[in-house]
């Protein structure tokens, strides 16, 4: 067993490896932001094999009771502790860390599996009702009302940021997913597109997906003007001028979404939560979980039970107000 190699450039040569077999780009950022807080914790970089559980055990501590950072930005926070949530990312990235150092012969047992991640509650399912969506989708075609006249210009990019929303709602694929979409993906015949689904290379699940005729109208309308000025590379959905168009991206399509909202007067506007609505609404409308997690790409059905928590929940209430021995008194 190599006993000689440091812990900076065991995480170095993990995510080397993670790279190289097709990790996506979020999750490399996860396990490099994870292995930041391992070189703070072991400043003077041990060697790897020489860590302990009892000193991975006082690691994961000082993540709870003592670390703080303090985000950059415009708009500074000032210090924050990190979420239950961040914490078990860094215990997954950890447990990635030991996991190929045990395949390499680095260390004879990932000692992180021995120590519980914490637990944390996972944030509300909040779905778009249908008045918000109607109030985001009207929010697309105008901007804000002029101050000095009751009126709104009509925006140049209404008809994609229509297709957005519509195809985000209609599919629930991720938002990384849709940024990387090409024309060579959509099919206007049969309403589908192929998504690439997370990862790359051996990680990469492609499948394919279906929207319906409102979300094939706005993406025709859309793109019938493109289709002189594009090939089946172009990207399906771009920003910047005509003359320097460029693919969106998950940042830019946040940004966009949040915009939208912001003139729509709603909140919490973002893509997952498109996501979110797509898979309670299939549900309510009488969809199968099994056929929902093929369309949403998961690997098993633990995100699709919490949606079908709140749908039974739906029933519980319909129920409640439609007993029939409660409302006849019987």
């Amino acid at each position: 067993m190599v006993t000689n190699l440091t812990l900076s450039q065991a995480c170095e040569g993990c995510l080397l490896y993670k790279t190289a077999t097709g990790k996506s780009q979020n999750t490399i950022k996860d396990y490099r932001n994870g292995y930041k807080k391992l070189a703070l914790f072991f400043p003077d970089d041990p060697p790897f094999a020489s860590l302990t559980r009892a000193q991975l055990i006082s690691f994961f501590a000082w993540l709870q009771n003592d670390y703080v950072s303090e985000p950059d930005g415009v708009a500074p926070r000032g210090k924050i502790r990190l979420a239950p949530k961040s914490i078990a990312n860094i215990h997954i990235a950890c447990s990635a860390l030991w996991t190929w150092g045990v395949d390499e012969g680095y260390v004879p047992a990932n000692i992180i599996r021995t120590i519980d991640s914490p637990r944390f509650e996972p944030p509300a399912i909040e779905p778009f009702t249908k008045e918000q969506l109607q109030k985001l989708l009207a929010a697309c075609a105008h901007g804000r009302t002029w101050k000095t006249r009751a009126t709104t210009s009509r925006r140049p990019t209404a008809d994609r940021d229509r297709a957005i929303l519509l195809l985000l709602l209609d599919t629930g694929i991720r938002r990384s997913e849709l940024c990387d979409l090409t024309l060579t993906d959509l099919d206007l015949t049969a309403n589908t597109i192929h998504v690439s689904g997370k990862g790359r290379g051996r990680d990469k699940k492609e499948r394919v997906v279906y929207f319906g005729k409102g979300t094939a109208r706005a993406l025709w309308r859309y793109l019938t003007p493109r289709l002189k000025d594009t090939n089946q590379d172009t990207p399906l959905f771009s920003v910047g001028p005509s003359d320097y168009t460029r693919s969106i991206n998950p940042n830019v399509l946040r940004r966009l979404l949040k915009r939208i909202g912001d003139r729509a007067g709603i909140p919490n506007v973002h893509p997952h939560r498109f996501r979110h609505s797509f898979a309670i609404a299939y549900l309510r409308n009488g969809g199968d979980p099994f056929t929902l997690q093929i369309l949403l790409g998961h690997s098993n059905l633990e995100m699709v039970k919490r949606y079908l928590k709140i749908v039974r929940a739906d029933c519980a209430d319909a129920h409640q107000r439609a007993s029939p021995v409660d409302n006849w008194r019987l």
